[in-house]
């Protein structure tokens, strides 16, 4: 089995990459833009032309399509890159997978819903309410009309899990938080409900999707999600108690996002994950506990 992971430097690219070569007969060609470290190809996914070239050499049977601009602020500062990223660049390669016969694996977000009905079952309609969540919107719906027999749009809620830096990830990044002890105040969101999801979760139940027969069919949008909820305010108090330190220089704010500089955020986008469930694949979703999988990783 031949595998292209893009965003392969990533936090969620990082992961598929050891999950996938765990696999016994699997040859991985990982990319990345910008970073660079054994193992990675560089390579501008903006770049047809090198795109084209790069994959018709590998010939892939399956692309997990990691790499996006996943920063809802950073989004709002630079729209017309974020659609690029996050929109035409899936269309290219969904079409491109279309003319290899290889499977994709679009990578999308919670973000896509408006947060006012959780849980939100695959099927429902999507309602973004910021840049990054409609771009996202756009590359689902730019993947599945360009091929709906060999595209799995996949969506996640905030992920966690090992990380290349804390700063890859917005679960992840409140360790930093919760550690510094230098006496300054951050203003800690204790307003939007997230579920926040192991990326190395997320790796091992493709890794067995990938193994499932031809023939089953796999249904065109999957929703993958821990179940338990936390506000960013909580997981920092969950990270306070692992460590043992303290914790009063986060102050909890239960106010929506406000200002030029904050992207909306929707207040519980909890993606239903029945049907994912419902495909039967060995181990379930393999979900880890939040807490105990951090205590574990914080202590080694």
């Amino acid at each position: 089995m031949k595998v292209i992971i893009t965003g392969a430097s990533g936090l969620l690219g990082t992961a598929m990459r050891r999950a996938f070569m765990a696999k016994p007969n699997t040859e991985i060609l990982a990319l990345s833009n910008s970073r660079t470290g054994p193992g990675l190809v560089p390579l501008d996914l903006t770049d047809k032309d090198a795109v084209n070239t790069k994959f018709r050499e590998f010939k892939p049977d399956w692309i997990i399509h990691c790499a996006a601009e996943r920063r809802p602020d950073v989004a709002e500062k630079n729209p017309e890159a974020t659609r690029r990223l996050n929109a035409e660049v899936p269309a290219h390669l969904a079409s491109l997978a279309k003319s290899l016969g290889s499977f994709i694996v679009y990578i999308s977000t919670d973000y896509v819903f408006d947060g006012t009905s959780p849980p939100y079952k695959p099927s429902e309609k999507t309602n973004p309410l910021n840049l990054y969540g409609q771009t996202k919107r756009d590359g689902e719906q730019a993947v599945l009309s360009i091929d709906d027999a060999h595209v799995i749009v996949l969506r996640v809620p905030v992920l966690y899990g090992p990380a290349p830096k804390n700063s890859d990830s917005a679960v992840n990044v409140l360790v930093d938080v919760v550690q510094d002890q230098t006496g300054k105040q951050y203003n800690m969101d204790h307003y939007a409900t997230r579920y926040p999801t192991n990326v190395e979760d997320i790796g091992d139940f493709l890794v067995r999707l990938s193994d499932l027969p031809q023939n089953q069919p796999i249904p065109q949008i999957l929703h993958y999600s821990a179940a338990e909820p936390f506000t960013k305010y909580e997981m920092c108090l969950i990270f306070a108690k692992i460590l043992g330190v303290p914790h009063g220089h986060i102050i909890p704010d239960a106010e929506p996002p406000k200002g030029a500089s904050a992207a909306s955020r929707p207040r519980d986008c909890h993606l239903d994950t029945l049907k994912t469930e419902d495909l039967c694949v060995e181990g379930g979703l393999g979900l880890s506990l939040f807490e105990e999988w951090w205590s574990a990783y914080l202590k080694k």
